[in-house]
């Protein structure tokens, strides 16, 4: 297995914190990683992305030109990722501030209303943790169980009171996923 992800939207939409969780977990996993993050000078409102490289074998380079895996949270990340994601990989777009449209029909694509669902649960930072839930029931990269042990374990501690609910929001996520997934 070798899965290479881009993770990007605005600063403080928790994009970083995201890509971070992944790689962590699959370190967990005992699997080889590189987590790479950029951010404008902005910070929030600014862009953010991080690229994440997970492989059983030794990584020859960090860098994701074409990532397998590409998890959209605004429209400039829309624009700038969907094009570039090999034939026969996965975009997660959260629909709730993407509109802009995808004609790739060589791609996995899931559109999840993440901050909108974020918002529904009481707590709009949760659209990363949605949207990562998503991301791992299309393509498994890491378990559930062991992102949901990452998180309880990376969560900071300033907002430790928010660990339930993120958990419910991994899961939810994933439920989202796989009843886009799942034929009709």
């Amino acid at each position: 297995m070798h899965e290479e992800a881009i993770f990007a939207g605005f600063g403080g939409q928790g994009v970083l914190f995201a890509g971070q969780l992944l790689a962590y977990a699959a370190m967990h996993e005992g699997k080889h990683v590189t987590w790479i993050p950029s951010y404008g000078p902005e910070m929030r409102g600014g862009t953010a992305n991080c690229t994440v490289v997970v492989s059983d074998a030794p990584i020859g380079s960090p860098v994701v030109r074409y990532p397998s895996i590409a998890v959209v949270f605004n429209n400039p990340s829309m624009d700038k990722y969907a094009p570039l994601v090999k034939p026969g990989g996965l975009l997660v777009i959260n629909t709730s501030l993407v509109t802009i449209p995808t004609d790739r029909t060589d791609i996995t694509l899931l559109q999840i209303p993440a901050t909108e669902t974020a918002n529904m649960l009481g707590e709009t930072r949760l659209t990363n943790v949605l949207l990562t839930g998503a991301m791992l029931a299309a393509c498994p990269v890491v378990s559930l169980e062991t992102m949901i042990a990452t998180l309880m374990e990376k969560l900071p501690q300033h907002r430790q009171h928010l660990l339930e609910i993120n958990c419910l929001a991994l899961r939810r996520g994933a439920e989202m996923a796989q009843a886009c997934l799942t034929p009709a």
